[in-house]
């Protein structure tokens, strides 16, 4: 795997971006959702990653670059490593314990701009923590980012009250509707499902019900 960050070392450099002023996500808030009982485990995330290359494979949307948005622990990163060695990947966190202990660059997501799109961007846990500006803004530079797939996990309304495990989420977040995302995530991806989500500028073809509603402004015919 190449990447623009050295080998893990407690010496690794934060990249800093002006902004982040975030000291909420510090070694007692990794302890706390990432310790014993995290909110995903290593092995989880490997094989969420295997999952997401496979559909990629089938969907002939190659995977060559991939942005790690809230990279945390750096999971994504272990399983590229292991399972895709020559996949490009850079790594953003808002957390300068994270990017200390783990090597990610510090920034954003509200002010950060990308310098080049990726094939894959995965944002996990982030926006939640953003207020309705910032999440509008974060939602906008993903799009930016993105020109394959995006993999977007974020805790709605109607999680909170049906599907998560509230001992174990952290519930000081910004709560929203699944249709206030989508109504901002659609300006520049078009919602496949399970998470997965394609980007405007990409020209994969997709048949009608592969996709959770058909793409603005194109329409969805049979590949090969």
């Amino acid at each position: 795997m190449t990447s623009s960050q050295a080998c893990p070392s407690p010496s690794w450099q934060v990249w800093h971006h002006p902004s982040v002023t975030l000291p909420r996500f510090d070694d007692a808030y990794y302890r706390r959702f990432y310790g014993r009982k995290p909110v995903h485990t290593r092995k989880q995330i490997a094989s969420l990653g295997t999952g997401v290359f496979e559909l990629a494979t089938w969907w002939k949307i190659p995977i060559r670059s991939v942005l790690d948005v809230g990279a945390g622990k750096g999971y994504w990163r272990d399983f590229l490593s292991a399972a895709h060695p020559r996949v490009s990947y850079h790594s953003i966190d808002a957390s300068e314990h994270a990017c200390r202990t783990y090597g990610h660059e510090l920034a954003d997501l509200a002010t950060w701009r990308p310098r080049r799109t990726f094939d894959l961007v995965v944002c996990q846990s982030v926006i939640q923590y953003l207020d309705n500006r910032d999440a509008e803004a974060a939602i906008a530079t993903l799009g930016e980012a993105s020109r394959g797939l995006m993999y977007l996990e974020v805790p709605t309304v109607k999680d909170r009250d049906n599907a998560l495990d509230l001992d174990g989420t952290d519930l000081e977040v910004h709560w929203r509707t699944g249709r206030w995302y989508r109504k901002r995530l659609d300006a520049t991806l078009s919602e496949i499902g399970g998470g997965l989500w394609l980007s405007r500028a990409s020209t994969a073809v997709f048949c009608e019900l592969e996709l959770a509603r058909s793409r603005h402004g194109r329409s969805v015919r049979v590949g090969d």
